[in-house]
């Protein structure tokens, strides 16, 4: 595991990305650089087009990547490729899996794969979430294949687990299950998520950081809390409101009855605009819009 020393304290990176790029004819993914801490949950927001699936195909090396440079538990991604993917569990949005076989049945196909796959472990989580190893995987809901692809993750002592829209097309039971299983799992300091998503509201009840990607570029890669406390939604008349002003907001929108506008200097707007306006914390979601539409 990669150590960097940071205030006189050692720092462990699971992911590392450094000055990541990827052209393609319509889309550049530009200068891309964050870092996930071992033992926390890392959530990967921006809407659709933005770069989320890319930096993902890039992680597993399933593109090639025009330069820049990736590094899994302190190991470069191309030359240790085996390695840490020994050491990665996925769940994602879509099935990959054969529909016709049984749970047990695929998990014959993918256990081999893995030199630490523990039999014991898969068949605890298949009680834990519910699941019947007779059961055909064309049977299943969305939510419990999700659950599925989750068991299969944590069955050979994956310590990232990627985690690529787990809750888009849940029902809000499922979807809330599978947060608080998420929440469980980081429990284990030696375990990693990276969690994938454009419904930020999940986010918010368990990711630790958060990193905004818009048009192929990082908006911010920081701690969820250093973002709830910095990012405020104004509401005023519309009177208040001059260039001067405008010009101090991230994004301004109006409407007949006022205006709406994201600020991460609340400090300054409040020294400029002395009366009434309305100040309200912004969401996550509220962030990611007023941004995109910028």
């Amino acid at each position: 595991m990669m150590k960097k020393i940071i205030g006189g304290n050692m720092m462990e990176y699971t992911l590392e990305i450094n000055n990541l790029s990827k052209k393609y004819k319509d889309f550049i993914l530009d200068d891309v650089c964050f870092n996930l801490e071992k033992g926390y949950i890392m959530g990967f927001i921006g809407p659709n087009g933005a770069g989320k699936s890319t930096v993902i195909r890039l992680i597993m090396n399933l593109v090639k990547r025009n330069s820049g440079e990736i590094k899994l538990f302190g190991l470069d991604n191309l030359k240790h490729e085996r390695e840490v993917k020994q050491r990665i569990g996925f769940v994602y949005d879509e099935n990959y899996y054969y529909e016709e076989l049984t749970i047990d049945a695929m998990k014959k196909i993918v256990a081999p794969f893995y030199k630490e796959w523990n039999e014991n472990t898969f068949n605890k989580y298949l009680k834990d979430f519910d699941l019947n190893k007779k059961s055909k995987i064309k049977t299943l809901s969305k939510g419990m294949k999700m659950k599925f692809s989750l068991a299969m993750a944590l069955s050979h002592g994956a310590e990232l687990i990627i985690m690529d829209e787990p809750t888009a097309g849940l029902d809000p039971v499922f979807r809330s299950e599978l947060l608080d299983i998420t929440h469980f799992l980081i429990q284990d300091e030696n375990k990693s998520i990276f969690f994938s998503t454009h419904i930020t509201t999940d986010l918010e009840k368990v990711a630790d950081y958060i990193t905004f990607i818009n048009k192929g570029k990082i908006v911010f890669s920081k701690s969820k809390d250093e973002i709830m406390d910095s990012y405020f939604i104004v509401k005023g008349d519309k009177e208040i409101l001059d260039r001067d002003i405008k010009s101090e907001f991230l994004n301004v929108r109006e409407n007949s009855f006022g205006f709406e506008a994201l600020t991460d200097d609340i400090k300054k707007v409040k020294s400029i605009i002395k009366e009434n306006i309305i100040i309200e914390k912004a969401s996550l979601e509220d962030i990611m819009v007023y941004t995109v539409r910028r």
